[in-house]
């Protein structure tokens, strides 16, 4: 619409310019001539499907198709709820009783509820006693069916879509609206008392919860507690037996009495005491129990709660070093074991006590076992520690079952510091021997008679050297025993020979490693242990150069000392190959 004052287009539905403020005419404004060209009952938007021949279709939009229908659907909601109305309305003029209502009641008077012609507005009766002439020909103005002297009075009325419900003019309004906020006051009063029981409920089970905790944990003050200690390096107990300050508590197990101080008595009670006395079997852990008694002013004792704990028994150590695993094959009639226990452990080898030959100071032994050509044999390692509990092990050595019985002497050597020592054996009379191994002096001139020969092994390389004797005989089996002796000159021999790893040295070893290992050239390596490659056996690597920075050297330790990483030492050792590179030494001898 054009501003008849300034000329400014405006909307038409404006009532003032938005330039000037100047009135409109509302007269004027006209449909826009695009508004009659819209058309409801048009076609809907419709896909053209055109198939693989090349074929088209045209498919209706179901979209559309809904609109129609939820259209439509609101147009017969609209109709049938005014078709509702009109019927309510006629049966109320012919006296009818109305459908669809709901009858409701009040505590505090006696009512009923009805309408004139409006099912959605709802009368009520007004008390005895209050009614008057006017009020009755007005009830009876509003339903004939149901005559009453009482005055009826509307209780609500409702907003809907389609308009506004009002009271019928020819009914009166008496006495108070009830209030809707009623039912709602009842619900809440009834939630209200709900969550007070729950709440007063809740109060009493934290309450009774809390002072339970109070009286336990007071209860608990009042009793011993045990904790684990050590005394003198060995595992103990602690136990903390309250009283009053001066009072005396007598332990019946340990014959001593302690002076309470600060409210508790300390008792240190070391648990090997418990079965040091025990020599037959114990197990893991035990439950042990002190008794105590209170002294009282009158010399008499009162006897209190005992104190029950648990100990734990540890194992005695043992430490297997040869064999390498708990069963093992064998080709000779003795075999070495090697174990390290604490020193001063009783040690049994099938029931055969061998503490004696237990070291004083780093507890290793070794055990010569006769292996008889029998398949399994069985050795029964048990061990027993001071405040421990005893620990065995079984170790089984197989040697295979032999047609002709061939076995060295039971005082054969395992080491020597000789090139050379005689070896006596026997075998079955009349058998053929052989010696595959290096030897001299063989002697057989008792074979045939009584089975016995001997002859002097001879060692040709520093370490194991093994033992090999054949014994055949027609008709049976042939008997195969090897036999490991360790040979090491002695430290006056053996460290004379020795070479120096300097500059010179190292590189000449490089070069001829080969000849070196085999003629079993001795050097002497002195240096810091740079690292620990391996435990058992234990191998470490040393830096040899000057600097402590080059020339590294793998050592195999066969000496008695056990390296510590970071040492300074002096190692003797023939060569023995390479290892990544570098020289490798079996080590002899150590030296700090």
């Amino acid at each position: 619409m054009k501003c008849p004052q300034c000329g400014q287009w405006n909307r038409a539905s404006l009532p003032h310019c938005q330039k000037c403020g100047a009135p409109l005419d509302q007269s004027e404004a006209q449909l826009p001539s695009w508004k009659t060209t819209l058309r409801d009952d048009q076609k809907g938007k419709e896909y053209i499907r055109v198939d693989e021949d090349g074929d088209a279709s045209p498919t209706p939009d179901s979209r559309d198709a809904l609109a129609r229908e939820m259209a439509e659907l609101k147009h017969r909601k609209s109709q049938g709820s005014r078709v509702q109305r009109e019927m309510r309305r006629e049966s109320a003029e012919r006296g009818s009783a109305p459908s669809s209502m709901t009858i409701r009641t009040h505590a505090s008077v006696d009512t009923f509820w009805s309408v004139e012609d409006n099912p959605r507005s709802t009368v009520r009766i007004k008390r005895a006693g209050q009614k008057n002439d006017e009020d009755t020909s007005r009830t009876h103005h509003v339903n004939t069916a149901w005559q009453d002297s009482r005055s009826y009075a509307p209780l609500w009325e409702e907003q809907e879509m389609y308009g506004t419900w009002q009271l019928p003019q020819n009914t009166q309004f008496t006495g108070k609206l009830p209030s809707r906020s009623r039912g709602l006051r009842h619900i809440v009063r009834i939630l209200t008392i709900i969550i007070m029981v729950c709440l007063l409920g809740l109060t009493v089970f934290f309450g009774n919860n809390y002072f339970k905790d109070r009286y336990e944990a007071a209860k608990e003050l009042n009793k011993p507690s045990v904790t684990a200690s050590i005394k003198d390096d060995l595992a103990a107990h602690t136990i903390l037996i309250p009283g009053e300050d001066g009072q005396q508590i007598y332990i019946r197990e340990l014959h001593t009495s302690y002076i309470v101080t600060g409210g508790f008595a300390t008792v240190e009670v070391a648990d090997h005491i418990w079965y040091d006395e025990i020599t037959d079997y114990v197990g893991e852990t035990m439950d042990v129990t002190l008794t105590p008694f209170v002294k009282t002013s009158g010399g008499q004792q009162k006897p209190m709660d005992l104190i029950t704990y648990q100990i734990s028994i540890p194992l005695s150590p043992i430490t297997m070093n040869s064999p390498d695993g708990l069963r093992t094959e064998v080709a000779t009639a003795m075999y070495s074991m090697n174990f390290t226990v604490r020193p001063g452990s009783t040690v049994y080898i099938n029931d055969e006590d061998v503490s004696d030959t237990v070291d004083s100071e780093d507890g290793d032994f070794t055990y010569n076992a006769t292996v008889q050509p029998i398949g399994d044999n069985d050795f029964v390692v048990r061990v027993r520690s001071q405040y421990c509990r005893e620990n065995s092990m079984t170790i089984t050595l197989y040697r295979e079952p032999q047609e002709i019985p061939l076995d060295l002497s039971a005082d054969t050597y395992s080491t020597t510091n000789s090139k050379a020592i005689e070896i006596r054996a026997t075998t079955l009379p009349g058998a053929t021997v052989e010696v595959l191994s290096p030897h001299s002096d063989l002697n057989v001139t008792e074979l045939d008679v009584t089975g016995a020969f001997s002859f002097y092994a001879v060692f040709d390389h520093y370490g194991d050297n093994t033992v090999t004797i054949t014994a055949s005989y027609p008709g049976k089996k042939t008997s195969t025993v090897e036999y490991n002796i360790y040979y090491i000159p002695n430290q006056d021999e053996y460290t004379p020979k020795a070479w120096p790893l300097n500059a010179s040295g190292y590189s000449e070893l490089l070069a001829n490693n080969v000849a070196r290992t085999e003629k079993n050239q001795i050097y002497v390596a002195v240096g810091t242990i740079a690292e620990i490659v391996s435990e058992k056996p234990q191998m470490a690597i040393m830096y040899t150069s000057e600097d402590g920075k080059s020339q590294p050297v793998l050592l195999e330790n066969f000496t008695k000392t056990t390296w510590k990483l970071g040492e300074y030492y002096r190692i003797y050792g023939d060569a023995n190959g390479t290892y990544s590179s570098m020289p490798r030494l079996s080590a002899r001898y150590t030296y700090w």
